[in-house]
C-alpha cells in the first residue's frame, strides 16, 4: 500500500551552486499525490511534480521546472531517499531554488525518514514492470537500458581517467538494507580541475569537501578518504534510484548503465513511456 509521513519534517542547509541557506519541510500527502514540489519563496507557491516530464536541465544535477519559470534542482539525492524509504505521497516545500546538499550524499535525508512516523494509506502502490528492453545510447557510446526482472536491480559501470578511481562496478538487487549501507552514504564527487572551471563561472558557491569528494590526478583530497568501497559508481548509482523514481513508479526490472549520468537517466524514461507495450502497471 501507498505511505506517506505522520507529520511534517524539516531539514536545512546551504544549496551547493548558490551556497544560500536553504530550508525543507517534507508534509504528508493523500493518496495518489506523488511527490511534488513547492516554491514557498515564489508568488503563487508554484507546486512542482517530481516526474521525468517536467525535467527541464541535467547539467550537474536533475532540475524541475514547471513551464513557467520556477525551478527546483538537485533533487536526485532527496528522491533516491525517499524511494529507499518507500514514501508514495509528500508535498515538498523548499524556499530556494536549490535544495540543501548536506554532506553530498543521501544519508541526511534517510536517517531523517527513517527515524520519521510512516502512515499506511488506503490505496495501492503504483508499480510498473518493465516487458520488453529499452535503451537510451549516446553519441560517445554510453547506454543506460531498462530490462524485464523480477525485481528492481541496477548494474553500473564507470570509467575514470583518475588512478584513484578507475574502473568501478556496482551490481545488486535493490533494496532498503543495501541502500542504506552501500548507497546512501556515497557523496557526489568530481575532479578538482571541474571544481576550479565551475567557480569561474560562478556555480558551486556551497561547495567544499564537507559535501563533495574531490580528486586530484591521483591524490583524494579529502583527509577522511572514501566512505565505502567504490563510492564514486555507487553515488551515481544513488543519483539513477533518484532519476528513476520521477518515473512516478516503483520500478519492476534491471536497470544497466554505462558511465552514464542525469541526461541518460531522463531520455531513458522517456523512451520507456514513448510506447506502451514497453511496459505494463501492476
Amino acid at each position: 500500500m501507498q505511505q506517506t509521513l505522520k507529520h511534517p519534517l524539516t531539514i536545512k542547509g546551504i544549496g551547493l551552486h548558490s551556497g544560500c541557506q536553504v530550508t525543507l519541510v517534507i508534509n504528508p500527502a493523500p493518496e495518489n499525490h506523488g511527490i511534488v514540489f513547492r516554491r514557498v519563496d515564489l508568488l503563487g507557491q508554484p507546486q512542482i511534480p517530481a516526474l521525468y516530464t517536467h525535467v527541464v536541465d541535467t547539467r550537474n544535477c536533475t532540475c524541475l521546472g514547471d513551464g513557467k519559470g520556477a525551478l527546483v534542482s538537485t533533487i536526485e539525492h532527496l528522491m533516491a531517499a525517499l524511494r529507499a524509504a518507500e514514501i508514495d505521497n509528500a508535498l515538498i516545500d523548499v524556499d530556494n531554488q536549490e535544495l540543501p546538499i548536506m554532506d553530498g550524499s543521501a544519508k541526511p535525508f534517510l536517517d531523517m525518514l527513517s527515524a520519521a512516523e510512516i502512515l499506511c494509506q488506503n490505496a495501492p502502490r503504483k508499480r510498473l514492470k518493465i516487458k520488453r528492453q529499452v535503451q537510451f545510447t549516446d553519441d560517445k557510446g554510453n547506454a543506460a537500458a531498462l530490462m524485464p526482472a523480477d525485481n528492481f536491480s541496477i548494474h553500473f559501470e564507470i570509467d575514470f581517467p583518475s588512478p584513484i578511481v578507475g574502473h568501478q562496478t556496482f551490481d545488486a538487487p535493490f533494496g532498503s538494507e543495501i541502500f542504506a549501507k552501500q548507497i546512501a552514504p556515497c557523496r557526489t564527487f568530481c575532479e578538482k580541475y571541474q571544481v576550479d572551471y565551475l567557480k569561474s563561472l560562478g556555480l558551486i558557491k556551497g561547495g567544499s569537501l564537507e559535501n563533495a569528494v574531490v580528486l586530484d590526478g591521483d591524490t583524494l583530497l579529502n583527509p577522511e578518504g572514501f566512505r565505502v568501497d567504490n563510492e564514486c559508481v555507487n553515488h551515481k548509482v544513488l543519483d539513477a534510484v533518484g532519476d528513476m523514481y520521477t518515473s512516478g513508479y516503483y520500478i519492476i526490472g534491471k536497470l544497466s548503465a554505462d558511465k552514464t549520468g542525469h541526461f541518460h537517466n531522463n531520455e531513458l524514461l522517456k523512451q520507456l513511456f514513448s510506447d506502451s507495450d514497453n511496459y505494463e502497471l501492476v
